[in-house]
C-alpha cells in the first residue's frame, strides 16, 4: 500500500495518509482526523434537483418502467397525448387526417379495433400476434398521426408529449371496462353530450345493447377483433347500454 504525504496546517505536522483511506497518524502515532472513504466514488451520487424538470401545466409523464410482456391472447388499451401546442385533434381540419392514420395502421399482426380522438390524447384498443408487431404498429401509428396533424396545422416539430402507455386487458370485464372507457370518453371531456361520439369507432360498434340511431357510414374504420376476450368473452357481463359512463 502506497502512501503519500501532507502538510496539516493547523498542527504544522507532516502526516502519512493512505490512499485507501487508513487514518492519518502524526509523527506521534495520534490520530489526526477521520479516514478517507474506503473506496472513493466518481459519480458523485445522486442530488437534489436533479434530473429532467417537469414543464408547467404538463401531466406527469409515462415512467420509464420496462413495459410489460405481451400476450397475443390480450387485447391492450393504448393512449397517446399531445403535447400543449396541439389540442385540437377533434378540429375538422384535424380529425380526418388523423382518423385515416388509424384507419391504416392496422395490418395482418397489428390491430385497431375500437379508438377514440380527444382534443389532446387519443384512446385505442388494439390486437396484436407479438410484442413486437404492437411496438412496430405503434410506432407507425404515431409517426402517421403526426405527420397528418402537422400537415393539416402547416406546423412542424412533436406532436406528441411523451411514450404511450400500454395497459393489457387479460379478463372479459376488464376489456368491457375498456370498451366503454374508451367508445364513451367524450362524456368524460364534453359537457351534456348524448348519443355516441362522432370522432370515434362507436358507429359501428356491434355490441350495443340497443343500437345508436346514427348510421355509419362507410366502411368500418377499425379492423375486427379476434382475439377471444375483445370478440366473444367480455359480452358474459353485458352489452353495453348508451348510457353508460367511464368509470
Amino acid at each position: 500500500m502506497v502512501a503519500t504525504r501532507r502538510t496539516d496546517l493547523k498542527f504544522g505536522l507532516l502526516t502519512p495518509v493512505s490512499y485507501y483511506g487508513i487514518i492519518a497518524q502524526s509523527k506521534h502515532g495520534q490520530s489526526t482526523g477521520p479516514a478517507l472513504p474506503a473506496h472513493p466514488s466518481y459519480s458523485g451520487g445522486r442530488r437534489p434537483g436533479a434530473g429532467r424538470k417537469r414543464m408547467p401545466g404538463r401531466r406527469a409523464s409515462v415512467p420509464h418502467r420496462q413495459r410489460p410482456p405481451h400476450v397475443a391472447a390480450h387485447p391492450v388499451h393504448v393512449t397517446l397525448r399531445s403535447v400543449e401546442a396541439v389540442r385540437c385533434l377533434r378540429a375538422a381540419r384535424v380529425f380526418p387526417l388523423v382518423r385515416g392514420a388509424l384507419v391504416a395502421s392496422s395490418r395482418a399482426d397489428f390491430r385497431i379495433i375500437q379508438f377514440t380522438v380527444q382534443n389532446d390524447h387519443v384512446h385505442l384498443i388494439a390486437e396484436a400476434e407479438t410484442r413486437r408487431a404492437l411496438s412496430s404498429g405503434l410506432r407507425g401509428l404515431a409517426i402517421r398521426i403526426a405527420r397528418g396533424v402537422n400537415r393539416a396545422l402547416g406546423r412542424r416539430g412533436r406532436v406528441w408529449g411523451d411514450r404511450y402507455h400500454v395497459r393489457p386487458l387479460a379478463t372479459p370485464r376488464v376489456v368491457r371496462h375498456a370498451l366503454v372507457y374508451v367508445l364513451m370518453n367524450f362524456r368524460k371531456h364534453l359537457k351534456d353530450v348524448t348519443g355516441i361520439d362522432p370522432c370515434s369507432s362507436a358507429a359501428w360498434f356491434a355490441g350495443w345493447r340497443v343500437p345508436p340511431v346514427a348510421n355509419a357510414i362507410g366502411p368500418p374504420p377499425v379492423a375486427s377483433a379476434r382475439t377471444w376476450l375483445a370478440r366473444v368473452g367480455w359480452r358474459r357481463h353485458g352489452l353495453i347500454r348508451l348510457e353508460e359512463r367511464p368509470k
